[in-house]
């Protein structure tokens, strides 16, 4: 058992927080949001994620995990402290590491407190979870030799994580591998026993190849969606059927079956930021990734298609009802970041049509964004009046919806599966005008 420390309490700290403790180690949390971290007391969940709250409530209860607003608190109590903070994009698309800076500084000044106190040997093993460039270590390091006095031993590690929000936890306890990047044996033995308990391959690297690991694999996996939703748009143009074209080439061991979904685009916290952030270190280093930018264009001409299919439907968009299906940027969150539907929402209402929102868990999130359009907690309510429907996010309760009651409700019975996620023959036969991707 290890005591380990985890700043930030958002999707990937929480997690991770929550996932050692279940492991059995003793986990302080650590949030500047003293609101959040009250909540987290309460077990009150400040965001949804399936089967956390359950973690958070035993680790709680089993005195393995606890909250606090104080790093000082956090850096006393831990010997491995994991910087999990926020690194959103700047308007050049680079990542904002300024939360990662002042939560360095504010381990070094606790640190160096410690140290004060007259305590003999002071070692923590600093490790950034956050998704960070290539060379983010180095400053780290450097910042803390600056800032800490003679009596302070640290080691710098990366560990980045690879958690899809709605099954972040699965992904936790049964990844693919866990790629960690260390300068010493030190930092390799305790890396050992804090992931002893997972059945999965520990791959060691240095620090720069652990944080390439993550943006490139982040980026590989938008070029792969990008890539799908390109050959989608051929399909349409010659009546070929992009299912069926993705179901062939996933057969090919090479290429896989994963992330060939058409689609309106990937969004969320991490692919839309990590490839804009990747292309920004790419041009510092002199080397201009155009292959990516072209990922970027795909993505961003797959939300302006729903859009035109709409107006090929309706003709005119203005004045008429459009019932959207879906918030989050996938099922299982309620995470609106970077959501194709936030954005294919603004251009619907830009050409003046009437927006009607359902989402089973991201409501409040796009009402806080998106607060003039009309939201309902039954999707059947979405479809009254409606002259058109769209799903934008394949959550399993829009399969299960009674789709002749919700044609009886509708003025005109037209709909867009921005997924592919329903049953298109179906609703034909039930007399739908169904509109999918990539297919006829």
């Amino acid at each position: 058992m290890r005591n380990i420390g985890v700043i930030g309490a958002g999707h990937v700290g929480l997690v991770t927080a929550a996932c050692f403790a279940r492991l059995g180690h003793r986990v302080v949390c650590a949030d500047n949001d003293v609101e959040k971290v009250e909540r987290l007391k309460r077990l009150d969940m400040p965001f949804y994620e399936p089967g956390l709250e359950e973690i958070v409530r035993e680790t709680v209860t089993g005195q393995r995990l606890t909250f606090t607003h104080s790093i000082g608190e956090l850096a006393e109590a831990a010997q491995a402290i994991f910087i999990a903070v926020g690194t959103p994009a700047t308007a050049e698309g680079r990542a904002d590491l300024s939360y990662v800076e002042q939560v360095t500084v504010d381990l070094a000044r606790a640190l160096s407190e410690m140290s004060g106190q007259g305590k003999s040997r002071v070692y923590r093993l600093i490790v950034e979870k956050s998704t960070v460039p290539v060379l983010t270590g180095e400053w780290v390091k450097r910042t803390l030799e600056l800032l800490t006095p003679t009596g302070v031993e640290f080691d710098v590690a990366a560990n980045p994580e690879f958690l899809r929000e709605g099954c972040a936890i699965k992904d936790f306890m049964e990844p693919d591998r866990i790629v960690v990047g260390v300068e010493n044996e030190r930092s390799r033995k305790i890396f050992q026993e804090i992931y002893a308990g997972i059945k999965a391959p520990l791959l060691f690297t240095d620090i720069k190849s652990a944080e390439m690991i993550k943006h490139a694999s982040n980026c590989f996996l938008a070029l792969k969606v990008s890539y799908i939703n390109a050959i989608s748009q051929i399909c349409e143009r010659v009546g070929a059927d992009v299912e069926k074209v993705a179901l062939g080439m996933g057969y090919d061991r090479r290429i896989g079956p994963s992330f060939l979904r058409p689609g309106v685009g990937y969004g969320g916290s991490c692919l839309p930021k990590d490839v804009a952030a990747f292309i920004a270190l790419s041009e510092e280093v002199g080397y201009s990734f155009n292959l990516l930018r072209e990922v970027e264009k795909i993505n961003r001409e797959q939300k302006l298609l729903v859009v035109k299919k709409a107006r090929e439907l309706l003709w005119n968009l203005k004045g008429k009802q459009v019932g959207i299906w879906g918030l989050a940027f996938k099922p299982e969150t309620d995470d609106v970041r970077e959501s194709p539907a936030l954005e294919i929402i603004r251009l619907l209402r830009k050409e003046g049509a009437t927006i009607r929102c359902h989402d089973p868990q991201a409501i409040e999130n796009a009402r806080r964004i998106l607060p003039e359009v009309n939201y309902f907690e039954d999707p059947y309510q979405v479809a009254e009046g409606a002259h058109l429907l769209v799903l934008l996010t394949e959550w399993q309760l829009y399969r299960e919806i009674d789709f002749q009651r919700i044609k009886q409700m509708m003025k005109t019975p037209h709909l867009i599966d921005g997924r592919n996620f329903l049953d298109a023959p179906k609703l034909r036969q039930l007399g739908f005008i169904y509109r999918g991707i990539g297919r006829q």
